[in-house]
């Protein structure tokens, strides 16, 4: 069986003069999680250019959802190359792009005729979504949610709240936006319990947000992630959106759902809403839409997209070749990969669990399918996240070989490719485990 291969110490000659480069080049602006460099993907598996190898339990930040250079996905996108690269799909026609868009409104949630809008990154499809609500309902406000993160462009910014960095100095950012606690249980801002609680995190806005500070009437639309990524892999309780969702409908209100990160099979449905559920009004899409290749899309019922002609555009959005690897990565998705997903989740999970009992600095272990996480904490009972523990693991996996993400105040995730192995699974688990004992023992 394959394994991680340390060769050099880390970062490697090779890497360290790249990244000395990229530090006198690149703007300092980026979260850079730690000294890697990649120089070659296959599958699950990365190296670096010192020969180290690594398995990858990121994705690309859930993007590789087929894994690092899919021969099916190269293969469309080379094939498109030869014949098309580009024609601007605001002012022309091609047929990857309808193609592309058929497929997406016969696979999302929800009957009935639909439309798409197609962007280069997730930021630009919630940009779309919100402008759209704005547009079609007439109305100005947004309610978003504590943790979400949507992107950083200065709309999808203005809806992100993951981490104040994030926008400090950027204001003034979008008027009549207004922030409430996401249903996060372990972690409840009113100190309550599902299911006693009776899902007041929902009722919250309702009770007292419509009736003293927003006006119902003129709230455009809610945007919410299904489960939430960057705040910490959060899952709701089932009944969250089914409430939230009727919450919307009563004053008219248009639901987003942001499936950037947890769609395109990750969570074992093709959707994560789909465990809800629900069918939203408009949905977003974009990292494993084309497995590494620039695309979004924003989904929407038909009589919703009714913007007119100018109104909304892009010159790449839509681009031929990430169509064709967009096409040919829901058709991998859809041949056996989501229940990949959820079968690999399932033992991902019951692996994450068994630590649970062996480690006191494990605070929540919380997920769906192949997006999985550990919260650390630095006392089970006050719950104190522990984020020097979480960047100390994060560094020393590295070190062993296993690549992973931070994500919340505390917190580790998993979100390896969908076409992941049971033994793939146990390696990093393997490694994961022996890291955690060295360190916290």
């Amino acid at each position: 069986m394959r394994r991680p291969q340390i060769k050099t110490p880390l970062p490697g000659p090779l890497a360290k003069a790249l990244i000395n480069k990229d530090h006198r080049l690149l703007s300092p602006s980026l979260p850079r999680e730690y000294p890697l460099v990649i120089s070659h993907g296959e599958g699950v598996w990365v190296d670096d250019p010192d020969g180290n190898c690594f398995l990858d339990f990121t994705s690309g930040i859930a993007v590789c959802n087929t894994g690092h250079c899919h021969p099916q996905v190269v293969s469309a996108a080379k094939d498109q190359l030869d014949r098309l690269i580009h024609t601007c799909g605001a002012d022309f026609y091609h047929q990857p792009m309808i193609d592309l868009a058929e497929k997406l409104a016969a696979i999302t949630p929800g009957d009935g005729p639909k439309r798409v809008y197609l962007g280069n990154s997730g930021a630009e499809a919630v940009e779309s979504g919100f402008k759209l609500a704005r547009w079609h309902s007439r109305r100005q406000g947004a309610i978003a949610f504590l943790g979400a993160f949507h992107g950083r462009t200065m709309g999808a910014l203005t809806l992100t709240a993951s981490k104040s960095v994030q926008k400090r100095r950027f204001s003034p950012l979008i008027p009549g936006v207004t922030h409430v606690p996401y249903a996060h249980c372990y972690r409840c801002a009113y100190n309550l319990t599902y299911p006693s609680c009776d899902l007041a995190c929902v009722q919250y806005i309702e009770d007292e947000l419509f009736k003293s500070i927003l006006s119902p009437e003129e709230i455009a639309v809610i945007v919410v992630e299904p489960i939430q990524g960057e705040g910490g892999y959060i899952v709701p309780p089932p009944d969250y959106h089914t409430r939230l969702k009727a919450l919307a409908e009563k004053y008219g209100i248009l639901y987003m759902v942001d499936e950037i990160q947890s769609g395109m099979g990750r969570t074992g449905k093709l959707f994560a809403i789909e465990h809800f559920n629900v069918v939203p009004d408009m949905l977003t899409s974009a990292k494993g839409l084309a497995s590494g290749m620039p695309l979004s899309a924003l989904v929407t019922r038909d009589t919703l997209m009714n913007w007119e002609r100018g109104a909304h555009g892009s010159t790449y959005g839509g681009n031929p070749v990430s169509c064709a690897a967009s096409l040919a990565s829901i058709a991998l998705v859809e041949s056996g990969l989501t229940e990949n997903a959820a079968d690999r989740g399932s033992q991902l999970r019951k692996g994450l669990d068994s630590m649970l009992q062996e480690f006191e600095c494990i605070g929540d272990i919380r997920g769906m399918g192949l997006m999985q996480a550990i919260e650390l904490v630095k006392d089970r009972n006050r719950k104190t996240p522990d984020k020097a523990l979480r960047d100390k693991l994060l560094l020393r996996c590295f070190e062993n070989g296993l690549l992973l993400l931070s994500c919340g105040e505390s917190t580790i995730r998993f979100c390896p490719p969908l076409i992941i192995t049971e033994r793939e699974v146990d390696l990093g688990l393997e490694i994961f485990h022996t890291v955690l004992k060295e360190i916290s023992g």
